[in-house]
């Protein structure tokens, strides 16, 4: 078609802004001197003695684990860490994190490699690691109409995606030496029973869809399924795009929530976060990815392209999305408990409630409706 000739002719002129860190947020600054003087001894090869002084610089979204820009000389480093005033252990951990890019990246090529793992909270007031920085584009939520993509660039990047989700759930575990990371066999019963009692300890508005919710994930499970590899947290702003071929991925990014389990558990995380255009206004605003840009497809539309690409049967889609929105929904209440606890003063944090609210309001819809997509329908 015409239009879309156009469209691809202008794409292939340009290439994407690089993703680029900003200045330090206020109270998430790290310590360059007691950094630099820690890896001048656990890792030489990053801080030769002749390095000069350390540079760091923070990237600017993220609702979870801290990630900065680390510059020594020319040479450039990402270094991840949990949130200041977090008390959530298990949501940040940096082994873990570590352990499984350790293991991936030799045998999968998108995840970047570690370098080095600190669990001494003494250095930078809790544990951190460090990998190698992967140059490339990343889709943050809000977009401005130079960094947006075309449309016909953004079927090709929503294409990637789905493709790079389903290469990824087929990775061979044993190969990669995580055979054993994760308990597969319970893991939706887990996931629903945990999440929900996360929720429970940090609510902090009465919100009846979230308890609604939960109630009809506990009664309505699926079957045992097979187990992969699962991301967990796998959307636009977790993958490093090409500059100059945004339909290419060259890493996975936030891999914290990796594990072991059923692998539509993965995708109804994605659909999730996935906002339609006919959404409501309230999860468009809230949205964590850019998927209502022109170009992408819809949810339905992403879970029968994730279908076509797997080859697996989806099951009760629905489960799986109910339950994505529901636990996006309870890692949003999480962080907004520690806003109203004086925990974080990042004012970001102030408006996700009304992400709780909406998620919840998603779920029960789809619920009631049996369906992923058009929810808002009259």
């Amino acid at each position: 078609m015409p239009q879309e000739e156009s469209e691809d002719r202008t794409s292939s002129d340009r290439s994407a802004p690089i993703d680029q860190p900003t200045g330090v947020r206020d109270g998430e600054t790290l310590d360059a001197e007691k950094l630099s003087a820690y890896l001048a001894t656990a890792a030489p090869a990053i801080v030769p003695a002749n390095a000069g002084p350390l540079e760091v610089a923070q990237f600017p979204s993220g609702f979870s684990n801290l990630t900065y820009l680390v510059c020594v000389g020319s040479s450039e480093y990402v270094l991840r860490r949990p949130p200041f005033g977090s008390k959530v252990a298990t949501a940040h951990d940096m082994g873990r994190e570590f352990r499984v890019l350790s293991a991936l990246s030799p045998v999968y090529p998108k995840a970047p490699r570690p370098l080095v793992h600190c669990e001494d909270p003494a250095v930078l007031g809790a544990p951190f690691y460090m990998m190698e920085r992967v140059r490339g584009v990343i889709l943050r939520p809000q977009l401005t109409e130079a960094e947006a993509p075309s449309a016909a660039e953004m079927r090709r990047v929503a294409q990637a995606l789905v493709e790079t989700l389903a290469e990824l759930h087929a990775v061979d575990v044993g190969a990669a030496g995580l055979q054993d990371f994760g308990k597969p066999s319970g893991y939706v019963a887990r996931q629903v029973g945990g999440w929900a009692k996360r929720y429970q300890r940090s609510a902090t508005d009465e919100i009846p869809a979230m308890e609604r919710v939960a109630s009809w994930l506990a009664a309505n499970q699926p079957p045992e399924a097979d187990a992969t590899l699962i991301h967990n947290d796998y959307k636009y702003d977790n993958l490093v795009l090409d500059a100059g071929d945004l339909g290419r991925i060259l890493a996975v990014l936030d891999w914290e929530m990796a594990t072991l389990g059923d692998p539509l558990m993965d995708l109804g995380t994605t659909l999730g976060y996935w906002v339609d255009p006919d959404d409501p206004p309230v999860m468009r605003k809230l949205r964590l990815s850019p998927t209502d840009l022109p170009g992408n497809p819809t949810r339905d539309e992403v879970a029968e392209a994730y279908a076509r690409a797997s080859g697996r049967d989806l099951g009760d889609l629905v489960f799986y999305y109910a339950f994505g929105l529901f636990k996006i929904a309870v890692i949003a209440q999480q962080i907004y408990y520690r806003y109203q606890q004086g925990l974080t003063q990042d004012e970001r944090f102030a408006m996700l409630i009304h992400g709780v609210r909406a998620c919840a309001q998603s779920a029960q819809l789809a619920i009631e409706r049996q369906r992923i997509d058009r929810l808002y329908e009259t």
